[in-house]
């Protein structure tokens, strides 16, 4: 444990300032990430560390990036944070229960450290971006350092500080520079990625802290994104998913052209990379362009996840979501139509402050309309920073869970009836491994987004085509067939 008497701040977030980001004359950062040889240190030969991921694509995109730095400088990875000498907790602060589990981690980690005091606990990720978080957590003894998502290339010095002086460095940056940092990262499945394409929200939902902790909207170029597609295809990617905030708007804040995510998609598909998945998508970015690109090209997989968060267009408003459920209903209906066996996800929000009997029925009415594949459910979760968390609320929290709880049995309903279309035929499944439930399965994922346990002979990184013969809500069950 590090010596909280040597406390090193060096800054420490400002939602205000970290929600402002200029993109006039966009630079993209890509030199070779180097470490200082004056912040490795051979005892860290002795030591392993563990990355524990909360949240988002984003987030496992920026653990990545904090294995290969560790590796570099000598640490070795550990397959389980019991034997972990050090520990990171890269976390996500899109709801409370996330940020409830990070502190009972640490919470957890208090009692690890009786039996080896001198392990070392770092916090990092979106929650500690945010004012009230990081003054909790800095002042927890048991925490040796904390750095934000901005300025993970600091984590050499902030741990040469932790280990060989002994500071506790708290290092969160808030990042308002028009510089587009990309750093290298260990992706140990060589047969799927994520490929961050953008960073940041300018859509400031009125319930969302990303905006804040992330920063505005930053797009990669073309060309850069390109390039590292290509050389994954060269070390055996099969399938790459897209990610960003929200993809749809991916190159609208390009100054000095006019290059948007379908034209990208449309690139990309043109490298003849098996499989290509996007996400998130805000559908008030989604155009009939878009869903001409995907199906147009075989390898952009049928799925999308298409979050609507509510089927009231009031408080949609109040959401600062500006969507039609008309126009949303027509997208999908569209999507439909020119792609028929896509499946649809969406992300619905129950409780929203003052949502009405007659707002949540709105939700129920549209959820029967479209006949969701699946779907993220949620009680409105209140964020600290955001406009959403000054509403004075009336509705209880015992109508908003029994509200949940109706939502919820709709999403099992149609969930399963959407798995049991594929009972009898057959897909194609990329294979990821052995299924943890049954070391004889295997286990993949079909272009449709379903899990597919199997049994049959292939390896990972193989796409095989399975015979589809049981449904339940959450997976497809079937035997391998051969070509």
């Amino acid at each position: 444990m590090v010596d909280n008497n040597k406390t090193n701040l060096i800054s420490k977030p400002n939602l205000k300032k970290q929600s402002f980001r200029t993109t006039k004359g966009l630079q993209i950062n890509k030199k070779d990430f180097k470490i200082d040889e004056k912040f490795i240190n051979s005892k860290y030969k002795k030591l392993s560390f563990f990355v524990r991921t909360y949240g988002c694509q984003a987030n496992v995109v920026d653990s990545q990036v904090i294995d290969n730095i560790l590796i570099k400088m000598g640490f070795n990875k550990s397959l389980d944070i019991e034997n972990a000498d050090l520990i990171i907790l890269n976390t996500c602060a899109i709801r409370e229960n996330a940020e409830l589990k990070v502190f009972g981690e640490i919470g957890w980690l208090v009692k690890k450290r009786k039996n080896n005091p001198n392990i070392r606990v770092g916090v990092c990720g979106c929650m500690v971006q945010q004012e009230n978080v990081f003054d909790r957590i800095s002042k927890n003894q048991h925490v040796d350092f904390i750095f934000g998502t901005h300025n993970i290339d600091q984590l050499p010095e902030i741990i040469y500080e932790s280990y060989i002086n002994n500071n506790k460095i708290l290092s969160v940056k808030h990042q308002a520079e028009n510089k587009y940092k990309i750093l290298p990262r260990t992706i140990e499945q060589k047969h799927k990625a994520f490929v961050t394409i953008m960073d940041g929200c300018d859509k400031f939902c009125t319930y969302c802290i990303v905006p804040y902790t992330r920063g505005q909207q930053i797009s990669r170029s073309k060309e850069d994104i390109i390039d590292e597609i290509k050389h994954l295809m060269q070390n055996g990617l099969k399938e790459v998913t897209l990610i960003g905030q929200n993809v749809n708007s991916y190159g609208l804040d390009f100054k000095d052209k006019t290059y948007h995510f379908k034209d990208l998609l449309e690139d990309i598909a043109k490298l003849n990379i098996p499989r290509i998945r996007f996400s998130t998508s805000n559908p008030w970015n989604l155009n009939k362009d878009l869903i001409d690109v995907m199906a147009k090209y075989d390898n952009i997989m049928p799925y999308i996840h298409l979050p609507i968060q509510s089927g009231d267009e009031e408080i949609l408003k109040q959401m600062n979501r500006k969507m039609l459920i008309k126009d949303y209903i027509d997208l999908v209906d569209y999507l439909r139509e020119k792609i028929p066996d896509i499946s649809i996800s969406t992300d619905l929000i129950v409780g929203f402050p003052n949502e009405s009997s007659e707002a949540f029925r709105h939700t129920i009415d549209l959820y029967n309309r479209i006949k969701y594949d699946n779907a993220y459910t949620f009680i409105y979760s209140k964020r600290e920073g955001t406009p959403a968390a000054k509403i004075i609320d009336h509705v209880t929290l015992t109508e908003k869970k029994k509200r949940l709880y109706e939502l919820d049995e709709l999403v099992r309903k149609y969930a399963k009836e959407a798995n049991e279309k594929f009972v009898g035929k057959v897909l194609d499944v990329l294979v990821d491994g052995v299924s943890k439930n049954n070391a004889k399965r295997l286990t993949g994922y079909s272009p449709q987004w379903k899990v597919v346990n199997f049994t049959g002979d292939a390896k990972i990184g193989d796409i095989v085509k399975v015979k589809i013969n049981e449904a339940s809500r959450f997976s497809l069950s079937g035997k391998q067939v051969k070509n």
